[in-house]
């Protein structure tokens, strides 16, 4: 069965990680993706590696993991832009698709004759939008920037850590690029919205979205703990600001983490310890005091954790219903009954490899389920199919291009 967006076109001229995130799930809702790559190199990510997909002789092929990770579903289509027949053909491809992605630096796609206001009069139902690092306007607009700077720059690395005078104190940035796939999951509501929009107005818009505007939305409850009382939240490891005990707690062979959510779990979780007076204990009864008096309460939980292992102590508060997990490492993940269960890892046919690994999309739609059978492709792979299909170019007219370097 089709999926949701079935039917809608969209033109990638994105790369990295933000847009190509964007891109991947909306080919994974169902929308033909098509993937604008230099014929020479094409995403920078192909090249970030190892590891490497290798195929079965045990070989490397030419496609990254982080590649991978994120250009399921789509068809590349490899024209050097800085070409004016490229730049042609894609002004032809974006005539006919209903969104576009890019993240050229601020002003690059104008160089090309590729910018909203140079393609909205040939489409104006085309749903534009361009992902920046700070966004089109502004004292830094024109400024270059990566994940790792934009988690400092936007707060998240204040935030993360281990707190001030403690061992290995310092801040620290997040294990993925969160600004980028958080910037990335923006970008698929916001264009999502433009085009529920367009039903009613019939028209497209061009969508401004940055990593720091993402970055900085993103803190939620952190922003609200700064803006309410005007003090800078601080590091606090694994606790959390506001709920005590929430952290992770090391037992006799290992961390697990708990996350005790409310009075009724904490009087669970006091009675499972063999300490029932706790909860009853006025510094500890309440969220609001357990938060006032985290200094004696999380010693003291510490203490009495580090007397059993992790698997005993995640039996008994499970029984409890109190909330508490392990901490896994990613081959612990896979391995997890409810991970399997849940089918979160995917193969997907490759023509170099046979098989690509992949992680599915979390959304599970009940009538148009999403359907796994697009690896993300070698560079160039749909170059001709994409471009005799939608343009109507023959075989001699593709060659004449491909002995120009104009496609590849």
């Amino acid at each position: 069965m089709a999926g949701p967006l079935a039917g809608i076109v969209v033109l990638d001229l994105s790369r990295i990680l933000a847009g190509p995130w964007a891109t991947q799930a909306l080919a994974d809702f169902g929308a033909e993706v098509i993937k604008i790559e230099h014929p020479r190199g094409g995403d920078d990510t192909r090249s970030w590696g190892p590891p490497y997909l290798r195929d079965a002789a045990g070989r490397e092929t030419a496609e990254s993991a982080y590649y991978l990770s994120t250009n399921r579903g789509k068809k590349s289509v490899a024209i050097d832009l800085a070409r004016p027949e490229g730049q042609s053909l894609v002004r032809e491809l974006a005539a006919q698709a209903d969104v576009l992605v890019e993240n050229f630096k601020v002003g690059g796609v104008a160089r090309y004759g590729l910018a909203y206001a140079d393609l909205a009069p040939l489409n104006p139902r085309l749903v534009y939008l361009s992902i920046s690092a700070f966004g089109q306007d502004g004292p830094d607009a024109a400024e270059p920037g990566y994940d790792a700077m934009i988690q400092g720059m936007g707060g998240l690395m204040s935030l993360t850590g281990v707190p001030d005078g403690e061992p290995g104190a310092g801040p620290q940035k997040v294990g993925v690029a969160v600004a980028d796939l958080m910037c990335g999951m923006y970008a698929v509501s916001g264009i999502l919205a433009a085009l529920h929009e367009r039903h009613a107005s019939g028209r497209g818009q061009y969508i401004d979205l940055s990593l720091l505007d993402t970055q900085v939305a993103w803190l939620a409850n952190q922003n609200l703990n700064y803006l309410v009382s005007g003090t800078s939240p601080q590091r606090r490891g694994t606790a959390h600001p506001n709920i005590v005990p929430y952290q992770a707690f090391a037992t006799v062979d290992g961390h697990f983490m708990l996350a005790v959510g409310n009075d009724a779990q904490f009087a669970r979780f006091c009675a499972a310890i063999g300490e029932p007076a706790l909860a009853a204990d006025p510094r500890y009864a309440t969220n609001s005091a357990r938060v006032e008096n985290r200094g004696e309460l999380v010693p003291l939980v510490e203490r009495m954790l580090r007397t059993r292992t992790r698997g005993e102590w995640l039996a008994v508060l499970k029984a409890a219903q109190v909330p508490c997990g392990a901490i896994n490492d990613l081959a612990q993940v896979f391995a997890e009954p409810q991970v399997r269960h849940r089918g979160l890892k995917v193969e997907l046919p490759h023509p170099t490899a046979g098989w690509a690994p992949g992680v599915r999309n979390p959304v599970l739609f009940a009538r148009t389920p999403i359907e796994y059978e697009r690896a993300p492709p070698p560079l160039g792979a749909d170059t001709d199919e994409v471009l005799a299909g939608r343009l109507g170019l023959d075989a001699g007219a593709l060659a004449g291009l491909r002995e120009r370097g104009v496609v590849a």
